[in-house]
């Protein structure tokens, strides 16, 4: 029986591991050779990444600490955990919303500062507790820019507390859209959904094209008084422009998981230290996730929730030998794979083709064993990335 070897880079949570039980699969940081890696923050554009690397997973959404595009230039896909900690991320938000919304955090601190008697703390509580007057949410207009699962969550309890929600993304999946509450507005534009906010919430990754999305001129389109809520990346925001913005008036504050020396201390800022999926549960519900997915792949070279390999499920059946490659996406690849495996009269019981972009990955099952001669000479295949035999248990 085949053991897989799995490295961990980042403490990772006890109920993840337990997906990947002994000994069929051998977890650890001091594993060499690793046929995978499970990571959550390890920055891996700096380190080596050893060839014996057939899968990377992530333990979390994003996978910007993860060089995707040189994985998939050696046939490896990355695996991510979205949606698990969807729910965790929501409550943040929602915390931001009240704490924005009703003044908290300067109210907090000028509690914090007062040194006197409670007589005399009383009195300049009554005095003073007018400069955090704040605002109920029912009726006030929330923007929603991506609408994954957590934009979806964030719009849902929106709608619930009164808010006017709006919420644009122009690759919302069919499965997100039918968790949407049906009063959710549809904006057709991210300028759109701006300008009908007074509260805007981002939730999309960081991109070429998301980088400084909420610039000056966005800023400016915002109704009076907004407040812009940023639990995604801190490039999306221009930063600049939200100090300015701050300064002027423009905005009423902006509140961040992504704390910087030039937003420390800002009395209209509420920069937190990162903490969108820091709960016990999304750090499980991640782990799980994404230990079944390197688990699935390693077994049967299943992809699912994979950011560089298209989505690839086919049941192996007992007795069947699996042929998994990975190749650039051009015609006549699988009549050439055919043609290898008919050479050596091995009848494909089963065949799944599915392609992402420039990538395509093949699962092949036949009846019979496969011999290295065969493996390679698909290998040598112009255009074939990588190839993996699996045996059915």
């Amino acid at each position: 029986m085949t053991t897989f070897r799995i490295q961990t880079l980042n403490n990772i949570s006890q109920q993840g591991l337990d997906r990947l039980p002994r000994p069929r699969f051998e977890t650890g940081a001091e594993i060499a050779q690793p046929d995978a890696l499970l990571v959550r923050s390890a920055d891996l554009h700096k380190a080596e990444i050893p060839a014996s690397v057939k899968a990377i997973g992530r333990a979390g959404a994003g996978t910007n600490n993860i060089p995707v595009a040189a994985m998939t230039k050696r046939g490896v896909p990355v695996f991510n955990a979205p949606g698990a900690n969807a729910n965790a991320i929501k409550e943040l938000v929602l915390a931001g919303l009240l704490i924005a919304a009703r003044n908290l955090a300067p109210a907090l601190d000028f509690v914090r500062k007062l040194d006197s008697d409670d007589k005399a703390m009383h009195e300049t509580v009554e005095a003073g507790k007018k400069k955090f007057v704040g605002m109920e949410l029912p009726g006030r207009s929330l923007g929603v820019i991506g609408l994954g699962a957590i934009g979806v969550k964030v719009a849902n309890a929106a709608v619930e507390l009164g808010m006017e929600v709006w919420g644009f993304d122009p690759a919302m999946t069919v499965q997100n859209a039918w968790k949407l509450d049906a009063r959710v507005n549809q904006a057709l534009s991210v300028d759109e959904v701006i300008s009908r906010s007074q509260f805007l919430s981002l939730h999309v990754p960081l991109i070429e094209a998301t980088r400084a999305l909420v610039n000056a001129d966005r800023i400016r389109r915002l109704k009076p008084k907004g407040v812009v809520l940023n639990f995604a990346r801190e490039g999306i925001v221009d930063e600049a422009a939200v100090i300015e913005a701050l300064n002027e008036g423009r905005l009423q504050a902006y509140v961040c998981d992504f704390p910087s020396n030039a937003l420390k201390g800002h009395p209209r800022v509420v920069a937190l230290p990162h903490l969108g999926a820091s709960t016990n549960e999304a750090e499980d519900n991640c782990a799980v996730m994404v230990a079944d997915q390197l688990r699935d792949f390693l077994d049967t070279g299943n992809v699912t929730n994979s950011v560089n390999f298209p989505e690839a499920v086919l049941g192996l059946l007992p007795g069947k030998h699996r042929l998994c490659i990975v190749n650039e996406n051009v015609p006549n690849m699988v009549g050439q794979i055919s043609t290898a495996l008919a050479r050596r009269n091995l009848n494909i019981a089963d065949l799944l083709n599915k392609s992402r972009g420039d990538l395509a990955y093949s699962l092949v099952d036949v009846d019979t064993s496969i011999p290295a001669a065969v493996v390679d000479e698909i290998a040598s295949i112009p255009g074939v990335i990588s190839t993996r035999v699996i045996s059915a248990r």
